[in-house]
């Protein structure tokens, strides 16, 4: 980031603070809680892997937000444990690699929600009703509709997952 002519430089501290925040704020957006997207940013940034003494000193979280925050990190698949031969302490260190963030982040929306939101569908428009029926038939035509999509939803997020 380049400074304005009215600006001061930032330091690199003050850099890593606001990627983390604007990274925590974004974290809302995206559905996530923003402990966990600045627990991500924290550890995307982080040269080294952080314990979670590390993680809840340096965010200011409790031992329980940053347990809960590195297992749903861990399970999508954004950090990995980072082993230590005769250390007691858990280390973790975020996935570098942009493209397999935005992987890991795809698959992880798709299964919490858009294969929980076809489930869903696919047991309603099971629902036995007379198609002489017009709220019947709208009721089921909207269905369709949205399973179609969400169809082709999942088709594209699959390739996009394996490209």
């Amino acid at each position: 980031m380049q400074p304005t002519d009215n600006s001061p430089a930032l330091t690199l501290a003050e850099a890593k603070a606001q990627f983390i925040h604007t990274w925590g704020v974004s974290g809302a957006s995206w559905g996530v809680s923003k402990t966990l997207a600045q627990v991500h940013a924290l550890l995307l940034v982080s040269p080294a892997a952080l314990s979670t003494e590390d993680l809840m000193e340096q965010l200011t979280i409790s031992r329980g937000n940053a347990s809960m925050t590195v297992r749903e990190l861990l399970d999508w698949g954004l950090i990995y444990k980072e082993l230590r031969p005769g250390e007691r302490r858990e280390y973790f260190i975020a996935e570098k690699d942009m493209l397999q963030v935005t992987r890991c982040i795809i698959r992880a929306r798709k299964r919490r929600e858009l294969d929980q939101m076809k489930r869903s569908l696919d047991q309603l428009a099971a629902l036995p009703g007379d198609a002489a029926d017009a709220d019947y038939r709208a009721f089921h035509s909207a269905l369709t509709d949205i399973q179609q999509l969400a169809t082709v939803s999942d088709k594209l997020l699959t390739r996009l997952m394996q490209a």
